[in-house]
């Protein structure tokens, strides 16, 4: 009569401690997260204060430069998160959060020039609203994103092909304005996947549980990012028209 009991003692205990466990990872990688957007923002920050800086940056193949450099550590960062030394893989985050601010500075710079800075907070407000939600959709459901990979790989790269050639040669504010609002949804559906694939990361006990948590936050610190951007880049086109 005991020993059922016993085992549904044990099988509750059990869970408890994974549940536990799997919230401290998760709250880890949330953390680490904000901890590089808020270092992207100061940074931007004070890099904007300086228009000589801002101007060689913007008018230049310094932006490009930039740019090689963050899908460089995009693509190189997930393998060297779990094969190099811990410290490399701190190393690799920080590395992304600051090409990001030196990159999102002139944009910055610009909004603050036109006397559109309200336009910077309304578009972080709005970012984190739909960032939370669908990371906590993502979270939370019981549906399997997996699926998702493929089709929302190739939206990403048909995406960032779009907005290169845009960029280079048509400079259309209405492309931009279609590329940012595709983005946008396409990056609200990268967050939920993420964030799930995040999750099934975590391993009770496991010893890589660390290197995952900084994974998990690489990944969902460029979401965000980019979600910011083309949201305030939407901002400026419907501010401009």
């Amino acid at each position: 009569m005991n020993e059922p009991r016993r085992q549904y003692g044990v099988a509750s205990a059990e869970g408890a401690a994974i549940d536990q466990g799997l919230r401290q990872y998760m709250l880890g990688v949330y953390n680490y997260m904000a901890l590089g957007v808020a270092a992207t923002g100061v940074f931007s920050m004070l890099l904007a204060a300086n228009p000589a800086l801002m101007a060689t940056i913007a008018g230049g193949a310094m932006k490009w430069v930039l740019f090689a450099g963050i899908m460089g550590i995009g693509f190189f960062a997930p393998r060297i998160i779990f094969s190099g030394s811990k410290g490399l893989a701190h190393a690799m985050f920080w590395s992304y959060a600051a090409l990001w601010g030196v990159l999102i500075a002139p944009f910055i710079f610009a909004f603050q020039s036109a006397g559109a800075a309200a336009d910077i907070y309304r578009a972080f407000f709005i970012t984190a609203t739909v960032f939370g939600s669908m990371s906590l959709w993502g979270y939370t459901t019981k549906k399997d994103l997996s699926g998702w990979a493929s089709f929302l790989f190739m939206a990403t790269v048909g995406l960032l092909v779009a907005i290169i050639v845009n960029a280079i040669f048509f400079q259309s504010g209405m492309a931009s304005l279609i590329t940012s609002s595709l983005v946008v949804l396409v990056f609200s559906a990268v967050t939920a996947y993420e964030t799930q694939m995040i999750k099934s990361l975590y391993q009770e006990g496991g010893s890589m549980n660390d290197r995952a948590a900084i994974f998990g936050a690489f990944a969902l610190y460029g979401s965000f990012v980019t979600l910011f951007i083309h949201i305030l880049n939407i901002l400026g086109i419907m501010r401009s028209e």
